[in-house]
């Protein structure tokens, strides 16, 4: 009997301890599960912030800003299309280089910047995939690139018709559809280098966890797409037109009895409103200057500087807080990144030359001037 009261406590005392072991395992597995679900949602909160309401009067205005500027850069460089295509005395060689610099500026209002405005006004949060990312990106940097090339073109076939007197004559519709041709090879090249491997290594993940797409951030490729695009092409192009102002300077101040050739795409700087020589058998010859036309020359000179400033400045206003801020954020990217509104107004900002190209390259030329006036008048009779 007691063998059996014995035997009978020591089973009761197994169970209770078994059932203690088995309650104390339950509640450690479920502190673990407690954990792994907080460390999940943790994370989940990491990188799947809700998208921030913006008040809705704010994304109408952020909306309808990005719509104005998208359409007045189509509007403006499908006008310079129409310019040179209903006026033949506008269809100049010098001139591929004007269109070719308006089909890189429309695309970027086509292809770019809507889907830009796009992803601004939904609160910054890429939801369209890491394909349609990296075809945005990509024609961003393409489309881009071969708009500052084109300015680098231009000051470079304006530098070589002041400084060469036959470089007019020499200048062939081949030569300059070589040098077009040069220039979207070269923005293609920067553009499709990501796609074809150059990225870092964080580039799906901030695309599908943090919902955020930039083009490679890979240092290297940083490096080398800024001085591509950027920063060889504005030592460039202020050389250039420095090297422009000095030669319109010794001409305006040239001695009577000198004459010049006229250049035919220089309508900003050796045009009849800037400097207003008059045409002779091909030769630009100057009458015996009198004190007020000194000082009218002095004016000119002035204005053939700030015309220069003008071209030179609004490029790097625009695109120089870019690309400064790309390249802070490929060499430390957690100490030098701005924030997405900063980096966003900069983007923006950039586009924006696309929007005043036109303007600068056109709109001071009265040639360009008398031909938008057709344009309109056209387009009025046909409404």
């Amino acid at each position: 009997m007691d063998i059996l009261l014995n035997d009978t406590l020591d089973w009761t005392n197994c169970s209770t301890q078994f059932l203690e072991e088995t309650n104390n395992a339950s509640n450690l597995s479920m502190g673990t599960s407690n954990f792994n679900d907080s460390s999940l949602y943790l994370s989940d909160s990491i990188y799947h912030q809700p998208i921030h309401q913006q008040p809705l009067a704010n994304m109408v205005a952020l909306a309808a800003t990005l719509s104005f500027l998208t359409f007045v850069t189509i509007v403006g460089n499908v006008l310079v299309l129409a310019a040179i295509m209903m006026e033949r005395h506008l269809q100049t060689i010098s001139n591929y280089l004007v269109v070719s610099l308006a089909v890189a500026d429309l695309a970027v209002a086509c292809l770019v910047m809507p889907m830009g405005a796009q992803y601004e006004v939904i609160g910054r949060r890429w939801e369209l995939g890491a394909v349609l990312c990296e075809v945005w990106t990509s024609s961003d940097v393409l489309c881009c690139t071969a708009s500052i090339l084109h300015l680098v073109a231009i000051a470079y076939d304006r530098y070589c018709a002041v400084t060469d007197i036959e470089y007019v004559a020499r200048r062939s519709s081949k030569r300059v559809v070589s040098m077009i041709a040069l220039i979207w090879g070269v923005a293609l090249l920067v553009s499709i280098a990501p796609v074809l491997g150059w990225k870092d290594e964080d580039f799906l993940t901030r695309i599908q966890l943090e919902k955020r797409c930039l083009v490679s951030q890979d240092m290297g490729y940083q490096i080398f797409a800024t001085c591509a695009t950027f920063y060889v092409p504005l030592c460039v192009i202020l050389f250039l037109y420095w090297r422009i102002y000095q030669v319109a300077r010794s001409r305006i101040r040239r001695r009577p009895g000198h004459a010049i050739r006229p250049t035919t795409l220089l309508p900003l700087v050796v045009d009849g409103n800037v400097l207003d020589m008059k045409t002779f058998n091909g030769l630009l010859e100057r009458k015996n200057p009198s004190p007020q036309q000194r000082k009218l020359e002095s004016k000119r000179e002035k204005k053939a500087g700030k015309t220069l400033v003008i071209i030179t400045g609004v490029f790097a206003v625009c695109w120089l807080p870019f690309f400064v801020t790309a390249l802070l954020m490929a060499l430390c990217p957690v100490s030098c990144d701005p924030g997405p509104e900063a980096f966003s107004f900069f983007l923006w900002l950039g586009y924006a030359n696309s929007t005043l190209n036109p303007l600068i390259y056109t709109v001071f030329s009265p040639d360009f001037r008398r031909a938008f006036a057709k344009v309109f008048r056209s387009a009025r009779r046909a409404m």
